[in-house]
Parts: C-alpha cells; sequence; structure tokens
C-alpha cells in the first residue's frame, strides 16, 4: 500500500500563551532566579542557545529535539581517547557518553592511562547492564564524591531509578549542583589516578586532565561545601548564586528523569509543574513536527509529552491527556507508547484513528522507514472500516517486511477475524501468538473473549486463568480470566468481584470495565448495567461499544427516548458497526417504521457480508428483516428470509413459527400446519403457536380432512392438541416448592 497522502484535517498543536520574556531575568541556570520546579529556567536558558549558540555554554544538553542517544552506556556518539599501551581503553570508562555534550570536540588529551575514576565508571556502567544496581550504586556514589560531575550525578539518579529509590534520585536530580566542576590537581599520592576525566562534559566541567595519567589525589578546594535538605536551594549564599544550578535545570534529560521520579511517588501535581501544564518548547523556532531528532533517536520533548499526558489521566483530565498523547506522536512518530495510550485507550474515534495516523509527517522524521511505521501503526487499528486498505497493509508487512509470524502482525490478523465474530479462527490464531511469547498484551483479551464464545474451551479457560493467577499475580489481565471463567459460568457475583479487581489495578483497562457492566445486565439488573456502561463510556470516549449497550439496556427497561440518544451517540462515533446498525433498526420497528427498520436491518447485513462474518451470528437480523417484511405485507420477502434462517439454524423454533404465519397468509394452510408442528415440537408449550395453530386447523376444516397432514386424522390431532393444554394448565396450577438454599422454583411437569 502506498503511503497515504495526509488528510486535510491533520493534527494542528494547540497554541498556548507565550512565555514570559527573558531578557530581564537573572542568571538563567541560577538557582536564584526561581524557587520554583516550572521548566521556566531551562526555556530561558534554551531561548538563549537559540539566540546566540556560540555564547552558551551547553545548548545541547538544552535541546528537545535530542535523543538520550548521546548517554547510553552502551555506545557514544564521540570517539573514544587510547590508552598508549596495548591495552585497549574500555568505552564505559570513558566520561563522554553523558546529557551534558554540547561539542563533538575531543578532549585535548588524545592519550591517557586508567585511573581510578575511569575503572570505576566502568564497573558502575558494566553493573548496570547485568542488573546488578546495588553495585552500580555504590561505585557511581563514591564517583559522584570525588568528581561533584552532573554527569555522574546523572547516572546515579538513573540507577537510583531503575532500583525503585524514586525519592532519593529526585532529591539528587533538585538538589544545589555547582554548575562548574571542580578542578583536579595531580599529586603523585595515595595511587589515586585522574587522567581521563572528559572535559567536554556539561561544557568544560571536568577536571583539567591534561597529562599523562600520573598518580594523584582529588584536591577539591574551589568549590565550598553547599546546604543541601528541603530547604537547601534557598540557603544558597550570595556570591554562589551564579555558579550553583540544578541538573533539573541544567539539562532536558534531568528534568524529564525527575518528572519521571514524582510520577511515581504520586505527586502529580509536583511533576505537572516540573514538566509544565503544557509543551513549554512550543513556540520555539527548533520544535515541532517538521524538525527532525537530531542523533536519530527519539526526542526527549516527545517523551515529555506522553508524561505529561500519563498525568493527565491520573488528574481525570481525559480530553487533555489525548491532546498531550497526540502532540507527543505527532513530535516523534517513533513514540510507540504515545500510540498506544491513544489506540488501546480508544480515546479517538475509528475515523479519528485513521486520518491522524495517516497524517502523521512519517517522511520529514524517518524517510527511510517512513512506509515502515506507516503500516505497522495502521495495522493496530480498530478494523469496523477500511477493510480493504487494512487486509492490504498486513499483505504488505508479511510480504515485504517479512512480520509473518510476527506477534504483532499476527494479532492485527486476529483483531479483524474478532470484529467479524469468527471465533474459532480467531483462537487458532492468539494460540499461535501466545505459543511465541507467553503473555501479549493486546492478544490476551481476544484469547479470553474467544475461549468464553466457544463453549467446548470453557475448560481450557479454567486452566488458563489459574495458570495466570500463579504466574502473573500483579498482572490485570490474569484477574480478568478469572472473572471471564465465572461469567461463563454464570456466576455473576463471582464475576463481577474479580472484574472490579481487575479495574483497580488497572483503570485503564477497557475490557473489564464492559465486562463489569454485563455482569448487570445478565443479572436482569438494567439500571445498575446502565451506570456502569455510562461510566466506562466516559473513560472510553473513542469508543461507541458502552453507548451501544446503553441502548440496548434501554430498549430492555423500554425507555425508548433514552434508547434512541445513546445509539444516535454510538452512531456517531462508529458508523461502520453492523451490531449497531441491527440495534437502530430495531428501534425503528418500535416506533413503527417498518420501511425504515427493513432498510437498517438490510444494511446491517451487506456490513456483515463485507467482513465475511460468520452466519449463525447474523439469524436474529434475517429473523427481524423478515419480520419487517411481514409487517409490510411483502410476504414473498418475509418468507425467503424466514427460510434463510432455517437453512443457517433448521431448529430454530422462531423461524419456523414466523414462516407457519407467512404461509397463514399467503393462504397455504397445510404448509401453515406442518410449520406450526415443527415449532411445537421444538417448543411445546407456546401458548401463541398453539393459538395460531388452532387458527389454522379452524381454517383448514372448510378446506377437507386433516388426513393428508397429521397422521390418525382430525381426532388424532385433536387428542393431541387437548394432551398439550393439559399439561399446560397442570404446570400454571401446580404450587411453589421450596428448594435448599432458600431458592424457589416451579416444576413444569
Amino acid at each position: 500500500m502506498t503511503s497515504t497522502p495526509p488528510p486535510a484535517g491533520t493534527f494542528v498543536v494547540p497554541p498556548i500563551p507565550r512565555l514570559p520574556s527573558t531578557a530581564s531575568s537573572r542568571n538563567r541556570v541560577s538557582i536564584g532566579s526561581s524557587f520554583s520546579f516550572g521548566p521556566q529556567p531551562i526555556i530561558s536558558s534554551f531561548s538563549a542557545a537559540d539566540m546566540s549558540c556560540s555564547t552558551h555554554s551547553r545548548p545541547l544538553a538544552l535541546d528537545p529535539n535530542r535523543s538520550m542517544l548521546p548517554s547510553s552506556p552502551r555506545s557514544s556518539l564521540r570517539r573514544y581517547r587510547r590508552a598508549k599501551e596495548s591495552i585497549g581503553r574500555h568505552p564505559l570508562a570513558n566520561d563522554s557518553m553523558d546529557v551534558f555534550q554540547d561539542t563533538e570536540i575531543e578532549s585535548d588529551n588524545d592519550d591517557g592511562e586508567w585511573g581510578m575514576i575511569d575503572r570505576m565508571r566502568l564497573w558502575r556502567h558494566d553493573a548496570l547492564m547485568q542488573h546488578l544496581y546495588e553495585t552500580a550504586a555504590f561505585w557511581g556514589d563514591k564517583i559522584l564524591s570525588w568528581t561533584n560531575d552532573p554527569n555522574d550525578a546523572f547516572w546515579l539518579a538513573q540507577t537510583y531509578f531503575m532500583t525503585h529509590q524514586y525519592a532519593r534520585a529526585e532529591r539528587l536530580l533538585t538538589r544545589p549542583f555547582p554548575a562548574m566542576t571542580p578542578k583536579v590537581q595531580n599529586a603523585p599520592l595515595n595511587g589515586l589516578e585522574h587522567g581521563a576525566v572528559d572535559d567536554t562534559t556539561m561544557g568544560s566541567l571536568a577536571a583539567d586532565t591534561k597529562g599523562k595519567g600520573k598518580e594523584g589525589h582529588l584536591d577539591i578546594s574551589i568549590m565550598p561545601r553547599l546546604p543541601m535538605g528541603d530547604a537547601g536551594m534557598m540557603k544558597i549564599p550570595e556570591e554562589l548564586q551564579d555558579s550553583v544550578s540544578r541538573l533539573v535545570d541544567m539539562s532536558v534529560a534531568c528534568r524529564y528523569l525527575a518528572a519521571q521520579c514524582q510520577v511515581r511517588q504520586g505527586n502529580w501535581t509536583d511533576a505537572t509543574e516540573m514538566l509544565g501544564e503544557a509543551n513549554p518548547f512550543r513556540h520555539s523556532a527548533r520544535s515541532g513536527p517538521a524538525v527532525p531528532n537530531v542523533d536519530g533517536g527519539i526526542k526527549v520533548e516527545a517523551s515529555m509529552c506522553h508524561l505529561r499526558g500519563i498525568l493527565m489521566l491520573k488528574l481525570n483530565r481525559g480530553e487533555q491527556a489525548k491532546l498531550c498523547f497526540m502532540e507527543a506522536l505527532t513530535l516523534d512518530v517513533k513514540c510507540y507508547d504515545a500510540f498506544d495510550q491513544l489506540v488501546s485507550g480508544e480515546m479517538m474515534t475509528p475515523d479519528e484513528e485513521w486520518e491522524f495516523v495517516q497524517g502523521l509527517a512519517y517522511r520529514e522524521q524517518t524517510q527511510d522507514d517512513a512506509d515502515f511505521v506507516q503500516l505497522i501503526y495502521t495495522s493496530q487499528l480498530r478494523k469496523y472500516k477500511h477493510t480493504e486498505e487494512h487486509a492490504l497493509t498486513r499483505r504488505r508487512l508479511v510480504e515485504e517486511f517479512g512480520l509473518s509470524d510476527n506477534p504483532d502482525v499476527l494479532f492485527s490478523f486476529a483483531d479483524v477475524l474478532y470484529t467479524q465474530f469468527r471465533w474459532a479462527d480467531c483462537y487458532v490464531i492468539t494460540t499461535r501468538i501466545l505459543g511465541l511469547v507467553s503473555i501479549h498484551d493486546s492478544t490476551m483479551p481476544l484469547h479470553i473473549a474467544c475461549m468464553y464464545h466457544l463453549n467446548h474451551l470453557h475448560s481450557k479457560l479454567f486452566i488458563l486463568a489459574h495458570e495466570l493467577v500463579e504466574r502473573e499475580p500483579e498482572n490485570p489481565i490474569s484477574w480478568y480470566a478469572v472473572g471471564v471463567w465465572y461469567l461463563a459460568s454464570g456466576k455473576w457475583p463471582q464475576a463481577r468481584q474479580y472484574f472490579s479487581k481487575t479495574s483497580l489495578m488497572d483503570p485503564r483497562f477497557g475490557p473489564a470495565w464492559i465486562a463489569f457492566a454485563h455482569t448487570f445486565a445478565m443479572e436482569g439488573e438494567h439500571d445498575h448495567a446502565v451506570t456502569a456502561y455510562s461510566t466506562c463510556a466516559r473513560m472510553f470516549t473513542g469508543s461507541h461499544l458502552p453507548l451501544l449497550f446503553v441502548g440496548m439496556e434501554q430498549i430492555m427497561l423500554s425507555n425508548h427516548s433514552l434508547a434512541d440518544e445513546a445509539l444516535n451517540a454510538a452512531y456517531a462515533a462508529c458508523d461502520g458497526d453492523p451490531l449497531l446498525i441491527n440495534e437502530l433498526g430495531v428501534m425503528a420497528f418500535t416506533h413503527g417504521d417498518y420501511q425504515r427498520a427493513a432498510d437498517l436491518f438490510k444494511r446491517s447485513l451487506e456490513l456483515a457480508q463485507v467482513t465475511q462474518s460468520s452466519q449463525m451470528s447474523w439469524t436474529i437480523t434475517y429473523l427481524n428483516l423478515g419480520t419487517c417484511y411481514r409487517k409490510l405485507k411483502n410476504y414473498e420477502m418475509a418468507k425467503t428470509n424466514y427460510q434463510h434462517v432455517l437453512e443457517i439454524e433448521p431448529q430454530h423454533p422462531q423461524g419456523l413459527g414466523y414462516l407457519a404465519m407467512v404461509y397463514h397468509q399467503l393462504g397455504e394452510i397445510d404448509k401453515a400446519i406442518i410449520k406450526y408442528h415443527e415449532a411445537l415440537s421444538i417448543d411445546p408449550i407456546n401458548g401463541h403457536l398453539i393459538e395460531l395453530l388452532n387458527l389454522a386447523l379452524e381454517s383448514d376444516l372448510c378446506c377437507g380432512s386433516l388426513e393428508k397432514v397429521y397422521p390418525g386424522g382430525e381426532e388424532a390431532f385433536r387428542a393431541m392438541m387437548v394432551s398439550l393444554k393439559t399439561k399446560v394448565l397442570d404446570a400454571s396450577k401446580k404450587p411453589k416448592v421450596d428448594k435448599p438454599g432458600g431458592d424457589v422454583a416451579m416444576s413444569v411437569g
């Protein structure tokens, strides 16, 4: 599939008031300029760097278009210095892997030997790679005490974050820090070598490292001890104001990490202040979708927008969260987390999803990989519309990119089958996915739902739920599987309990909310079901399903005006769901508009045929269409639809009864009597069918004997009818019998 041109309604970053002018501000990296954790200081510095990169000490650390690739502990974009001897210098021992880079110029010291700090930096990074976080934190703490280098502080904060010590990492990132690292005087004492600290860190923040790595010790005598603690920033002496700052004001990456720490601690307000209510870089000349990432990674600015969206969700500001995620994906199409929040959280309608994803700036941001990124994102969208485009997308991913056995591509196949109600086919593919990976978050709800719909798989569902709870007790999907098994067993209260637990563990897990409401509907508690569905509709504004279910429940309650309102709102969100079109036809039939009802039922069946879904799922729609034609006195079309129902399900009692009525209306009394008998053989105590059969028999008495339609003739038939009536009367007269446990049941004889 060729790249779809951007639609007319592409996403536009919403405007915000411009930030105050920085012309009259104090030293832009000084703590004394503001006691707030807001992004204003870093924006001021970034603006200054924008105006004059040659005069600002560290513009690259403030550039939101950079990624964290230069700070990766695995590699550096710069050349490493080589040791004089044959033993190669380990790249992780260099301090060039920092988030404070402002130049690609090598250190003046091209040659050098390993010093103690070099070796400990190697230990720190290697421990991170081996997940020995306590080891990394231990040696990183000693390195920071010696060097007081902001880059070492950043990596120590990263280590604390990985060990869930969020408060400790936040304190390190927000405490006072020397903006210029104190120099180290080399002296042949204590065997402490210091000849390899990169002098480009934080814009000449490192020590003077010229020399040949002689034995020396750290003589830190330039910067006095800084006050710490919660009020440490307000106790900075006046003479140090211009030489002290916070890491969050020195680097965008540090500010992002500090905000992550605050989010993990549940400090939503502090994190919002740290990131800003809106993207503070939005009006910068070096920010926007058309500005590519300078190093090939993911823009930190996009990551900050994504984190801001998470915060908006925590604060129950769903519309702002949606805009933040859209802005993150617009700024950098590689930010899959933002895409996943928009799609899995169903924040946009299917049409909005399609237009937004097809209109992203793929070519501008990832010229070589634009087609693949667009295709893989398109495959994850909902499948109610654009059937041909989705099929072509999947074919290209398989044939051109060789992803025939990739779990995400297989999920796309399974998703379209589930949308078509082809449970068995969907289950085959989801089983394959779970054979490749034990847990696939997108696939698990489909897999569990297929096992619910296929009765012969209920025992496997029971086993799967137990295995998930044993292996993944902290995963909400495990308890969701338990709830679905109870739902399949008809144990509504127990199912509701586990669905509630699932939604508490993950409030954005949509299937649990829908299933929770289903338990009320199946139990006959329609008012509670409406409330639960309405809550789900408020949380997942892009999904039409909660509104559809609200409409169905209002039909059950005979609240026709409210049902119309809910179904029309669902139709506005998604006009391609055949189940929704069927419910609209039901409402038209209820209002007596039989022609419109027939048109809606026909459209529903046309959509169902487009998706090649199982015919068994649509027998009721054929039945409804036939009934509309019968009301319109178009008996031939009614007969055709009823016969189609019987072709799909020969023992369908309503289909047999309605077909008998059509024969009766057409004057084909003998055929009507036969169909009435067949219907009664399946539903023998249906009073309506009995009455209709009596009418048909009375009509047939004028035309001849019953010998040809009932063995034994009229007398045998009347004896059978008396027997049926006796059974019905006996069943209605028998007293109620109390069963053990207080349940009351009625014997039907």
